[in-house]
């Protein structure tokens, strides 16, 4: 695979593309991105090679579709059309279900890889790119069985050079249990960081006080909106069940501290202190 076609050149797209240059020095990788100061970011960073526009595809021995996932459903037909019958098209969006959907009766649906790298940060744009971001990560492969033998094999080349651990799992399973790990993390920060900003109104010392604990739970607000009120959205029915289990849960504390059921208290975060046994597991 010489000619790589990153589109979306931001944390993910970026990452990837710097991770491919370490792979093969000799590979050429090309920039598709709507924003041209992120294109012109690319280069300056020599995250990629060239611009690119979209008729080049034809030329790509493997796309890597990293755009918001509203936008990766409705672009991924066109590109399938535009590509060679040789290429690989790997779609990194953080929900599987919507866009395999959509690629079920495609002509080149065997040219098609639906994946998600469980890797990143919250800020985006190619200068938030990093060298080895996927090393140790997970990478959620979904219908695998409907993508080309020969494709699947140099992909899971290139992501065993990268280090990542591969998963398989139906995009059912994985839309259901990323709302739980990732996309409820998300939104619990934004609404923390969205209470605070309002308290901060009325009290301007309040983050004169803020420690590392509410710098790293807020962490994730500073996420991009672009990019994740489109998840919510593909995801809805999912989020909207972990949200419901999340809210009766915070409703059942507060009800334990307004009943002054402390020792209670105590022992929901005692049982709970047994995450850190599962998240030791995981890394």
């Amino acid at each position: 695979m010489k000619h790589i076609y990153i589109i979306g050149v931001g944390l993910i797209g970026g990452s990837f593309a710097l991770d491919l240059k370490k792979i093969n020095p000799n590979v050429i990788i090309y920039g598709l991105d709507y924003n041209p100061v992120h294109l012109d970011d690319a280069l300056a960073l020599k995250i990629i090679d060239k611009k690119a526009e979209f008729d080049d595809l034809k030329q790509a021995d493997l796309v890597i579709l990293s755009i918001p996932v509203d936008a990766s459903t409705n672009y991924i037909s066109k590109i399938l059309d535009t590509i060679s019958d040789d290429a690989l098209v790997a779609d990194v969006g953080s929900t599987k279900l919507d866009i395999c959907k959509v690629t079920t009766n495609h002509p080149k649906r065997r040219n098609f890889l639906a994946m998600h790298p469980i890797a990143g940060t919250e800020f985006s744009g190619p200068k938030a790119a990093i060298n080895g971001l996927f090393q140790n990560k997970a990478n959620i492969i979904c219908e695998v069985e409907k993508t080309a033998v020969k494709l699947q094999e140099k992909a899971l080349k290139i992501f065993d050079a990268m280090g990542m651990r591969i998963r398989y799992m139906n995009p059912e399973a994985h839309d259901k249990h990323i709302a739980y790990v990732s996309h409820l993390s998300h939104i619990s920060s934004f609404m923390l960081g969205k209470t605070v900003i309002e308290k901060e109104k009325n009290e301007r010392d309040i983050f004169d006080m803020a420690g590392s604990g509410f710098a790293s739970t807020v962490r994730l607000a500073k996420s991009s909106p672009a990019m994740w009120a489109p998840i919510f959205k593909q995801n809805k029915a999912n989020v909207v069940e972990t949200l419901e289990e999340y809210i009766n849960n915070l409703t059942h504390f507060k009800n334990l501290m307004q009943d002054d059921n402390f020792e209670e208290i105590f022992n929901e975060m005692k049982n709970t202190n047994h995450i850190k046994d599962i998240l030791n597991g995981i890394n």
